[in-house]
């Protein structure tokens, strides 16, 4: 036997058995730690496959019940509402977000009245599931409007909240978004509508199955490198947390997830709020589809859910969230 030639700690001591790696874990995952996406659809008895996402489908509102059942069957704190709009209800101001009958409104109401606070609802505040150019604000010239925009979604933020949304999430990237909202929901008495920004946005290429889900993958005019971050910073990214925490931003998100590990630890590190991964189509799709053909490998899905967690986000918007029995 070798002696002599190893100090005397020995860290694979606690790798040995089962119970010691449990027992020394640094992180780990429960279901309060996802956000549960639903895709939302209009007509009766529907529930649609979408092609490029497997196992995820658009959803009528008449069945709609059925998945928030299941979201608190499994714990989950919240699910995020995003609408696929009718080409017909779309032009280039957006105005559908505005209209107080519109998918994600009804939907909300219809939540709050089963369900109460049992689940919290996240909505997204942009146009671009509502424009026929496909993108977050007001187009001119092939450049998204800042101010102008922020006018609209001052409206829809509000509108949301009436209905009843919890939690209202910007995820636009125009400058100055979030102080104006927040002002103009304190002003309305919405004082305690929690604000979740998408405060560091990437123009990104893992996106495509999030259009195709709400119809502005066909409709997009150019690409929205204008107002989204270039994926090539990330000093950016600290400025732009620092000034949605300055304008009254409650938590932030850092979309996509996996790309942006570094991005996602350095804020959580810089400051001391609460910070959301979203796990975006493009990697859900990527992950499903090249394992398996479509089902679902639990130890590499949970290693990249875990990472996450390591990089210090404290939730993650996954696709995967209703599939944690399989998972965890």
């Amino acid at each position: 036997m070798i002696t002599g030639k190893f100090p005397s700690l020995r860290l694979r001591r606690s790798r040995k058995n089962d119970w010691s790696r449990r027992l020394i874990e640094e992180n780990n995952l429960t279901p309060n730690d996802f956000i549960l996406p639903i895709f939302l659809i209009d007509g009766n008895n529907k529930k649609q496959p979408i092609k490029s996402m497997p196992d995820v489908y658009r959803y009528t509102l008449d069945n709609l019940s059925r998945v928030v059942d299941k979201a608190i069957r499994k714990g989950l704190p919240m699910v995020a509402l995003f609408p696929y709009t009718e080409r017909k209800k779309k032009n280039e101001l957006g105005t559908e977000a505005l209209n107080e009958d519109n998918l994600v409104c009804r939907a909300i109401q219809l939540i709050k009245k089963k369900y109460k606070n049992d689940i919290g609802i996240m909505c997204d505040v942009a146009l671009d599931p509502y424009t026929t150019h496909g993108h977050d604000g007001l187009l001119k010239f092939n450049y998204v409007l800042n101010d102008e925009t922020n006018k609209i979604l001052i409206n829809q933020s509000i509108l949301q909240a009436q209905m009843g949304c919890d939690v209202l999430a910007p995820s636009d990237m125009m400058d100055g978004r979030i102080g104006e909202i927040r002002k103009s929901l304190d002003k309305n008495g919405y004082q305690m509508t929690q604000i979740l920004s998408y405060a560091v946005k990437y123009a990104s290429s893992f996106y495509g199955p999030f259009r195709e889900a709400v119809g502005s993958k066909k409709l997009l005019q150019g690409d929205k490198k204008n107002y989204q971050m270039d994926y090539r910073n990330s000093d950016e990214a600290i400025r732009e947390v620092a000034l949605d925490i300055k304008e009254g931003a409650d938590m932030v998100m850092v979309k996509p997830g996996l790309p942006y590990l570094d991005i996602i630890k350095q804020i959580k590190q810089n400051f001391k709020i609460p910070v959301m991964a979203y796990q975006v189509s493009g990697e859900y799709s990527m992950l499903t589809n090249s394992i398996n053909k479509g089902l679902i490998n639990k130890s590499v899905i949970l290693e990249s859910l875990i990472s996450f967690k390591r990089a210090g986000a404290n939730a993650i918007v996954s696709y995967y969230a209703d599939k944690l029995d399989k998972i965890l």
